[in-house]
């Protein structure tokens, strides 16, 4: 994978750029590796700095409108200041260290429209410019398919995936934005809600669960703006935490279905329960759960498809972090 741009704001003739990354598909918490390419111009320049950024396309966070632009969510320096002459080629290598919050770009295969990439910044003679950012693809922790797989064997359908500026509520969530998984209901509880909310949020440790239910289209009712955090704690409905270690010894189907089960059992103690409340889901939604779970066009069978993975045996949590990160890179030298 490569993209090649003249950063063109650095004046006529100015450097050429090529990222190369050696990897395709990484995991939450894992690493990309790679290179960046320089080709110097029709002139030398002095760079003061070189860099990499992890950028996502972000929802407003309300009513699903479209931020401006792309959020920048982590960084990496590759190098400070040095002299690129005319025509010079220059490789630099790099390893970077994706956030465990990153979001998912795919499940079983399946695109889920969410958009992260890696772009260039390089500064020369007080200019900077970015390079046109390269795809990058972001698949789920065993952990993460152990609910999502459950999710989708007890017969829940996609929706979407959108990222949404701001933080969930008593959440450990370090990036400015979540990653809200919206679902339609399983059959047997078609009457108990019109759709539920999922965000993932991991970490070196193991995964925050965070459910909510009857949202449809609205944001999680506990987040907040960038750097402001609501109340509310771990403790709340809907609230669990799971450990990355020895996933293959729970029965996750039975455990994620008593999740759902006890988010109900909380809202109707606090909730009056709603007239007609299954009147207010659609009938395309209401055939949908039915047959299984509705699939929004263009999502593909991804969550039907983790529904059949079915089989976590041997998948112990450390085993299958141990891939994530090569310990042959961990000082690897950024030039």
């Amino acid at each position: 994978m490569v993209f090649k741009r003249v950063l063109g704001s650095l004046g006529v003739g100015g450097p050429v750029v090529d990222t190369v990354l050696d990897r395709g598909p990484v995991r939450p918490g894992g690493v990309v590796q790679g290179r960046v390419r320089l080709r110097g111009g029709g002139r030398a320049r002095d760079i003061e700095h070189l860099a990499l950024e992890l950028i996502a396309r972000v929802d407003a966070g309300h009513g699903g409108e479209e931020g401006a632009g792309g959020v920048a969510f982590d960084r990496l320096r590759l190098s400070g200041g040095f002299r690129l002459d005319t025509r010079e080629h220059r490789d630099i290598p790099f390893t970077f260290h994706i956030p465990w919050e990153t979001p998912l770009t795919e499940l079983s295969g399946q695109p889920l429209g969410v958009v992260l990439g890696i772009r260039v910044e390089l500064a020369s003679a007080g200019a900077k410019d970015h390079g046109d950012p390269e795809e990058l693809i972001v698949r789920p922790l065993p952990v993460q398919e152990a609910v999502l797989g459950a999710l989708g064997r007890l017969g829940f359908g996609l929706v979407a995936a959108d990222l949404r500026l701001g933080h969930i509520a008593g959440s450990g969530q370090t990036l400015p934005f979540h990653q809200e998984i919206e679902l339609t209901p399983a059959p047997r509880y078609i009457h108990d809600m019109n759709e539920i909310a999922v965000a993932l949020l991991t970490g070196s440790d193991g995964m925050e669960v965070v459910l909510e239910a009857d949202k449809r289209g609205r944001p999680f009712s506990g987040a907040s703006s960038p750097g402001k955090r609501l109340p509310g704690g771990p403790a709340a409905p809907g609230r669990h935490t799971v450990r990355h270690e020895h996933l293959d010894r729970r029965d996750w189907t039975a455990e994620v279905d008593s999740w759902i089960r006890a988010l109900i059992e909380a809202r109707a103690a606090h909730t009056p329960r709603a007239e007609g409340i299954a009147s207010g889901i659609s009938a395309g939604t209401a055939a949908g759960a039915a047959g299984g779970g509705m699939v929004a066009a263009g999502l593909g069978d991804a969550l039907g498809n983790l529904g059949r993975l079915g089989d976590l045996e041997g998948l112990e949590g450390s085993r299958g972090l141990r891939d994530l990160r090569d310990p042959g890179h961990e000082g690897a030298d950024q030039g």
